[in-house]
């Protein structure tokens, strides 16, 4: 994820709204306790997915890829009164941390936890989504994709994290691992979507920003 240079990352935090106390807290345990910490959304990111969310001011909210919640309470910030989101992950083990964190941030009322496979819980659903945020297993990106855009609304906003994968995505296919070659795949899969307008945030790990047209 070094695209930057971390002074400039520094700087770049330093001169955005600083993280709330439970996220604080959150990030603290996060990487002192959990393995694979990078997974965070973290200060900067988590900023950016708030700005969005209090942008679109969406009333209901899909994210598949839970990790400790950071990213679902900064998505959160942005609902309308009774607003719901959504929040998916196949990992059972983290769920009474998030809970935890949920509870601290007062989301309880706001944010609905599912735990499974996110291929079979996405067709449940029969909302609309404002507002969808893909930070899930990298080989999955397409059709997770595929289930979403048609659940959300014109004008909604699909975020993918992730997306320029520590940089790999410009390695030669034949060198790709399956990872990278699955997150490749679906880039080039979205830049050739007529139903949508995109940008690539060079941001953190990549931030592929979705717009349904």
């Amino acid at each position: 994820m070094d695209f930057i240079s971390q002074n400039i990352v520094a700087y770049a935090e330093a001169h955005s709204s600083p993280e709330s106390p439970i996220l604080k807290e959150l990030n603290r345990e996060t990487n002192a306790k959990i393995l694979m910490p990078r997974m965070l959304s973290g200060h900067l990111q988590g900023r950016i997915l708030s700005m969005f969310s209090s942008m679109l001011k969406p009333k209901r909210i899909l994210e598949i890829g839970t990790y400790t919640g950071y990213s679902a309470i900064c998505l959160s910030e942005g609902l309308v009164e009774g607003g719901l989101l959504h929040t998916i992950d196949i990992n059972e083990e983290l769920m009474p941390m998030v809970k935890k964190y949920f509870a601290k941030a007062g989301c309880d009322g706001k944010i609905r936890m599912h735990t499974g496979d996110a291929l079979k819980i996405i067709p449940t659903f029969e909302e609309i989504f404002d507002l969808v945020f893909i930070d899930a297993d990298k080989k999955n990106y397409s059709a997770y994709f595929d289930l979403v855009v048609s659940k959300v609304r014109k004008g909604g906003i699909v975020i993918a994290d992730n997306v320029l994968w520590s940089g790999k995505v410009l390695d030669e296919a034949g060198k790709m691992d399956v990872d990278t070659k699955a997150i490749a795949d679906f880039n080039s899969k979205i830049i050739a979507d007529e139903r949508i307008e995109k940008v690539l945030f060079p941001v953190r790990d990549g931030l592929l920003v979705m717009r349904v047209l």
